[in-house]
Order: C-alpha cells, then sequence, then structure tokens
C-alpha cells in the first residue's frame, strides 16, 4: 500500500495535487511519502516480530536522503551503511552511532578509522585482509571493534545479474567453506571482537526459497563455530526483499519471510539483524516528471519527457520497470515509448508501453521510485541534479534543492596553463 492516489481525476501524494509541487518545484521531482514510509517500516517490523531479539538497520544506499533517514530514525531503525558518505548521513540524521552496521567489500583506511572514531555498533568483514587492517587499526587505538564476518554461501538468488551478492563468484564476503577458519583467525587478533555472521544474496528477491537455503547453511556454519569454541551472539541475515514494479507482481510479504526466519533460526539464540531497504522505501516514491513532446515514430509514437537516465538510471542499467502513469488520467490509451531527452538510445523507460493517452505538456509519474532514484542520479549530458520532496499529509517539504548545471560548473577549474 502506498499513499499516491486519485482524488476527484488528479493524483495527489496524500493530501497534496502533484501539480501543485510541479508548478511550485518544478520537474523532474521526486516525491516521497511519509505516511508510506512510517506504514513500510512499521509492517516490516511487525513482520519480524516473533523471531526474538531482532536489530532493525535501514540499508542507506536505497534512499540516503536526509529526511529520509530521519523517519526511519523516528521508527527506530538503525543504519546499514556502506561508505563513509553514507555513515556521516546516518550519523546526521539521529541514528546512534551504536545501531550502525558498515558493510561494504571495500572498506578504505580512513573509513575504517571513521568508524572507530564515530563507535559504531558493529563492522560487517568482507575478508580476512580487511579483518587485519582493522585489528592493527582497532589495536593501535586501544580499542575493539564489534564485527561479524560476512560469508558468501553460493546461492543464485535468481535476480538481475547486476544486484546478486551471494553466488560464489560475487565480489562479496568469504567463501563460506573458508568461513570457520578465518573466523577462528581473525577472533584471536587483538583489537577485534568477533561477534557473529552476516549474509546477504541479492536484491529485489522474490522468493523465499534462496533465502532460507542460506539461512540453513548460515545455521549449519554457526553450530560449528560454537563446537569449536566460538563465540556467535549476533547474526545478520541482510535485506533483500522484492517490491511490486508492475501491479501484476506478487512478492513475499514481512509477514511470510518473518515466519520462516523463525522457523529456520530457532535455537541459534543469537540476536537476528535485519537490513530492510527497497522493500521500505521503493513504493514510498515516485518521479514526477513533465512531457516536453509527442513524436511520431516508425512503429509507436515516443513520449518524450523531461526526467531522464541521470535522474532515474535503473531501467537503462537493469531494463527495470516502472509504471508511467499521468498525473490526470485521460479516457483514452496509446501504444508508445517512454523516453528522456538525453542523447542516449539507453535514456528510454519503456518500449511498446500500453498506457494512458498524454501529449504535450501533461504531468506523468514513474512509480515505485523511492529506492535505487535520486542516490544513483548523475549530471550526464550537462543537466542538474533532480530536486527531492517529501509530502507529509496536506504539507510539503524541498528535502534536496535542485542542483543546477551552472553550480556544478562552479566547482571545475581551467588551469591556468590553458590560458
Amino acid at each position: 500500500m502506498d499513499h499516491f492516489n486519485i482524488r476527484d481525476g488528479e493524483l495527489y501524494a496524500e493530501d497534496v495535487p502533484l501539480a501543485r509541487i510541479a508548478e511550485e518545484v518544478g520537474t523532474p521531482v521526486y516525491v516521497y511519502s511519509r505516511a508510506t514510509l512510517e506504514r513500510h517500516a512499521r509492517v516490516f517490523r511487525e513482520g519480524l516480530a516473533g523471531v526474538g531479539p531482532a536489530h532493525f538497520a535501514f540499508a542507506v544506499k536505497a534512499n540516503p536522503n536526509l529526511a529520509v533517514l530521519r523517519v526511519m530514525q523516528r521508527e527506530g531503525f538503525g543504519a546499514d551503511v556502506v561508505s563513509g558518505g553514507e555513515l556521516a548521513r546516518a550519523l546526521a540524521s539521529g541514528m546512534p552511532a551504536m545501531d550502525i552496521v558498515f558493510s561494504g567489500v571495500g572498506k578504505q583506511h580512513h573509513e575504517l578509522v571513521q568508524g572507530l572514531d564515530a563507535a559504531i555498533g558493529q563492522f560487517n568483514i568482507e575478508s580476512e585482509e580487511e579483518g587485519i587492517e582493522l585489528s592493527e587499526i582497532a589495536a593501535a587505538r586501544g580499542t575493539r571493534a564489534c564485527c561479524a564476518l560476512r560469508v558468501n554461501p553460493d546461492i543464485d538468488a535468481g535476480t538481475h545479474d547486476k544486484i546478486s551478492t551471494g553466488k560464489a563468484d560475487n565480489k562479496f564476503g568469504v567463501p563460506i567453506n573458508r568461513a570457520q577458519e578465518i573466523y577462528a583467525r581473525l577472533a584471536a587478533l587483538p583489537g577485534l571482537e568477533m561477534r557473529g555472521l552476516a549474509v546477504h544474496i541479492g536484491s529485489q528477491l522474490s522468493e523465499l526459497k534462496p533465502l532460507e537455503l542460506a539461512f540453513e547453511k548460515l545455521g549449519a556454519l554457526l553450530a560449528n563455530l560454537r563446537s569449536a569454541g566460538q563465540t556467535v551472539t549476533h547474526v545478520d541475515l541482510g535485506g533483500g526483499l522484492g517490491v511490486p514494479y508492475k501491479a501484476s507482481d506478487v512478492m513475499p510479504s514481512p509477514g511470510e519471510y518473518g515466519a520462516m526466519v523463525a522457523r529456520v533460526t530457532h535455537g541459534w539464540d543469537v540476536t537476528l539483524m535485519f537490513e530492510p531497504g527497497r522493500v521500505i522505501t521503493g513504493n514510498a516514491g515516485v518521479l514526477l516528471t513533465r512531457v516536453v513532446r509527442v513524436k511520431k515514430g516508425l512503429n509507436h509514437p515516443f513520449v518524450i519527457v523531461d526526467a531522464a537516465m541521470n535522474d532515474l538510471a535503473r531501467p537503462a542499467m537493469y531494463g527495470a520497470w516502472h509504471d508511467f502513469e499521468p498525473v490526470r488520467p485521460s479516457n483514452r490509451r496509446m501504444t508508445a515509448n517512454i523516453v528522456g531527452p538525453i542523447c542516449e538510445t539507453g535514456d528510454t523507460f519503456a518500449m511498446g508501453r500500453d498506457i494512458q493517452g498524454v501529449e504535450a505538456g501533461d504531468l506523468a509519474i514513474f512509480r515505485t521510485a523511492g529506492a535505487y532514484g535520486a542516490t544513483m542520479a548523475s549530471s550526464y549530458n550537462s543537466r542538474g541534479f533532480v530536486a527531492e520532496v517529501m509530502v507529509d499529509g496536506d504539507r510539503y517539504a524541498v528535502v534536496a534543492d535542485r542542483i543546477e548545471p551552472a553550480a556544478i560548473a562552479d566547482a571545475e577549474r581551467v588551469p591556468d596553463w590553458l590560458d
């Protein structure tokens, strides 16, 4: 459920007409619904209510906007971060350092130092080499870093290759058949407090079976570690639950996920950790755009909108689907190619899509754009960065200014030897 609905023949975000936002802020613009964010956060937590001690950390990479993070913080979520920049954002949003988990396969020296200085709750170590470096830094500072070892279970999540993270040839985690020996060596190092295991096999999962298989493998490793005398008090099960990008999509609910987790992890006697991202914010946001013109095509007309692949990269990167709907629904249908203005054939949102009829000047939205949308934006073709808005009932606020091309150019310099 989301809070973007037709009212009196016009699409609203909660109690704010999207046409008003377009008029006052301009397009393209991301629009987030606070009510939807809060609802999804609560439904996820409620779905995991039966698993025992649990820690919830929002995957900041899905949507790092500070206002979104503040909503998550108010809902009791910590943060799963994968860079020093995300760590700084999580802290700036008010999330306690102890509720922050630092994941990521390529943490740099200064980022490890940053995490230690902030006294974050947990590092998810993704290689023995990383653990050794963290040990040296922590020991030199006379402190200890709480850590979990991320394991690669060699499970195919069945998702797009570019968002799969749990197969043997993916770069994340350590091979599960070497995890016990690596854990033991890291646990013997100064400066490290090895307290658990972590796993994350991919994003946008439409079935629970791959997750269940991964968790079962993790459970066997947990038992072996304890039999060998190692301490394991926390297990991070990652995120990955999919969201319906199409109205016909059927995805596992948090309740169904929670029931599976409770069954598989029964008797583990650990604090379970979860890192939802897309499932919280995906349907809580839309990209509001305006039709520039409708151009005749050989087979279908081209609906050219002012949003582009630099604003929403997922269709160009993954061939991803986003429902396209006019803000003021029409009574006619058309089959069209929906494209942006960038000088790339890849700047295409849909080909041969059956949509409600639109014409130049009409407003429309791309749905399910609240995750991996604005955060992946660029300034390609010297376009600016898209603005972001959050709606709260009958009010809204700009939560990220539009960055105009001139402001981007102001950060550039021509060396004097080119004068």
